[in-house]
């Protein structure tokens, strides 16, 4: 039976978005963004979104390359994206540690933004007025290939981490946005990053693997002993865009025990792969369906890339998920399942993964 009262007030967990570094870029607060971005405060108060994976990804040094979407392409039948240039470690560092001082400054004008650095914390702000942020870091260009500032950001809240993002680093390869395309290019994890591997395991950082190729990915399952996420990805089977993951790779998650989060973007949701801002979001459900399917309700979530993809008309923004969540009831599922998918799937991956005070 559902207490369809309680249904619409589900609290959510997402697991990525770019939101920190937009706002960061347009000098706007995070409680009132003013309608510049998919998620602030009175967002999230109004759609109840408890908490999110907020990533930091170091953008191009130079702005002609940002502008251009790091040379986007579409064709008739596809697009793709030139593949961006490795950056520069210590420019990386710099703009990843001016957004980490904005963030901190915002927790300090706004006390229901709150830093999570324990699940104890994270499981008790569920259920209060506030936005719990997960700092992560959308591949480690921050982190020096010797690791020697890796516990400074573990200090500074970091609990999560993807290797890569579309580009090479000192740690493994991206894989280039195109369509249609697969995983398969380039090398295996560098030594660096395999060691960055056992450090994050060792320190309870979760190890995200999203836009990783797909030698990277599997050195990273073989290596790793705690779970595995991918943070925002879609099923390669339904769209085939070269981030989204194998049926292989999907069954490497469920083995890790770990999670995926369904992206919201449509290049990577879309069969077509086109470019359709008004497509409806049931293309997001199927997705999530695929994956329960194949590997079980316990083993999928929201990932929505909300202020990095192109985000469906029908969500808009963060106060569009319990349309989500609603479309899932009317799919049959149950009320303890959509809590799996909400918010308790996250809430299993991190507790199994962080170190200190659980």
């Amino acid at each position: 039976m559902y207490d369809n009262n309680y249904i619409n007030r589900i609290p959510f967990i997402d697991g990525h978005n770019d939101t920190l570094k937009k706002l960061f870029l347009l000098n706007e607060n995070v409680y009132n963004s003013n309608g510049k971005s998919h998620i602030d405060i009175l967002k999230a108060k109004k759609a109840i979104f408890k908490g999110g994976f907020f990533a930091i990804l170091a953008v191009a040094e130079k702005l002609e390359e940002r502008k251009s979407g790091y040379g986007l392409h579409i064709v008739e039948n596809g697009w793709s994206v030139d593949y961006p240039r490795a950056l520069n470690q210590e420019y990386a560092q710099r703009f990843t540690d001016d957004v980490l001082e904005y963030l901190i400054k915002e927790t300090k004008k706004f006390h229901d933004l709150k830093i999570i650095k324990s699940y104890k914390e994270l499981e008790k702000n569920i259920f209060t007025n506030n936005l719990s942020v997960i700092l992560h870091f959308e591949g480690a260009e921050a982190i020096k290939s010797d690791l020697s500032n890796l516990e400074d950001y573990y200090r500074k809240g970091l609990r999560s981490l993807g290797l890569v993002w579309s580009r090479a680093n000192d740690f493994g390869y991206g894989v280039p946005f195109r369509f249609p395309s697969d995983s398969n290019i380039g090398e295996g994890l560098t030594l660096a990053g395999k060691e960055l591997i056992k450090k994050c395991n060792d320190m309870g950082i979760l190890i995200d693997l999203a836009h990783i190729n797909e030698k990277g990915f599997f050195d990273a399952v073989r290596l790793s002993k705690a779970p595995i996420v991918v943070s925002h990805a879609g099923v390669h089977s339904i769209c085939k865009s070269s981030t989204n993951l194998s049926d292989r790779q999907i069954d490497a998650v469920k083995d890790s025990n770990g999670n995926i989060g369904i992206i919201f973007d449509v290049l990577n949701t879309r069969p077509d792969g086109q470019y359709v801002k008004n497509s409806p979001m049931n293309i997001i459900n199927e997705h999530i369906e695929y994956v329960i399917n194949r590997i079980g309700i316990d083993h999928v979530s929201f990932g929505s890339d909300f202020d990095g993809g192109v985000i469906p008309d029908d969500i808009e923004d963060i106060t569009g998920i319990p349309k989500l969540i609603n479309c899932l009831q009317q799919l049959g599922y149950s009320q303890e399942d959509i809590e799996k998918v909400c918010y308790k799937n996250w809430l299993r991956v991190i507790r199994d993964t962080w170190k200190g005070d659980n």
